[in-house]
């Protein structure tokens, strides 16, 4: 029993990093790699989708936008909306 709590103990330490350094990112301001290591869900292939909608369509006015995107749900969105930022959007105003 305690070598499968110390393995599981170990499991979860060797984990945290993953959970730790996952933050906020403002998408109307962030690289494709950026977006892709910040948002759960968001690959690099998603994440270059979404920089090129900004570039084509401006910058994103809230997390909601993000759905406007090909290939993200309202799902990941929501998974995501405390790390999403469009700060940058209010200062272009």
């Amino acid at each position: 029993m305690i070598k499968i709590t110390t393995r599981l103990m170990t499991v979860l330490i060797a984990c945290l990093p993953l959970w730790a350094f996952a933050g906020p990112v403002d998408i109307n301001t962030a690289d494709a790699e950026t977006i892709s290591a910040e948002l759960k869900g968001v690959g690099l292939a998603k994440a270059k989708a979404i920089v090129e909608y900004r570039k084509k369509h401006g910058p994103f006015k809230s997390p909601g936008d993000l759905s406007l995107v090909t290939g993200i749900g309202e799902r990941t969105v929501e998974m995501n909306r405390a790390n999403i930022r469009v700060d940058s959007a209010a200062k272009k105003k």
